[in-house]
């Protein structure tokens, strides 16, 4: 009884608490499981127009988008893949795919249920979202999966949002300071990008 207790702690622990998914340690180790006993779509998401919700209607209507944005993660990444939260309004998932043909349907059914309207208090908001993908095979490394399909998501970003798959798993910006050219932190002189 102490060891399931335990096992229930450690695991809400490993959760974010608004989104109920995995911090981003527990879906690295998770993802890194994944990837290494076979092929799989590497997604990262980017919710657009979150912070006017929040400027908007208040902090409880951007964590019901947190929370919407969560559910719609686990609606279309379903077991055995992994999604994760990795703070903020981004969002990451490993899902099992045998072949890169139908990743861009993966990518564009997560952009709908992302951008599906909610209600918050007798109002109908929504959010946008810049969804970035590449088919990895068994084996990539996580970090080179999830840079490259954040190239893919900054590319949707730069174009308005919606779904973006990467052509391959050569990255495509170079590096600064560790960061994809153009994210915050970026800047050689010390300001943000």
């Amino acid at each position: 009884m102490h060891a399931a207790w335990l096992r229930r702690r450690l695991d809400t622990a490993r959760r974010d608490p608004l989104s109920g998914l995995a911090r981003r340690e527990g879906f690295e180790q998770a993802a890194s499981r994944l990837l290494s006993g076979g092929s799989a779509a590497v997604v990262l998401v980017d919710l657009d127009g979150f912070k006017a919700v929040n400027d908007s209607w208040g902090h409880a209507a951007g964590d019901e988008a947190i929370r919407m944005a969560a559910a719609a993660m686990n609606t279309v990444c379903t077991d055995p893949g992994v999604t994760g939260r990795l703070g903020g309004d981004e969002f990451a998932a490993v899902v099992p795919l045998a072949d890169p043909v139908t990743l861009r349907w993966l990518l564009g059914g997560l952009h709908g249920c992302l951008t599906a309207p909610f209600s918050y208090e007798g109002r109908t908001l929504a959010v946008g979202a810049s969804v970035g993908g590449v088919w990895a095979p068994a084996g990539t490394p996580l970090g080179v999966a999830l840079r490259v399909a954040d190239e893919a998501m900054f590319r949707a970003k730069q174009t308005g949002g919606g779904p973006s798959v990467a052509p391959s798993l050569t990255p495509a910006y170079r590096t600064v300071n560790g960061r994809r050219d153009g994210r915050r932190g970026t800047d050689l002189e010390g300001g943000a990008a």
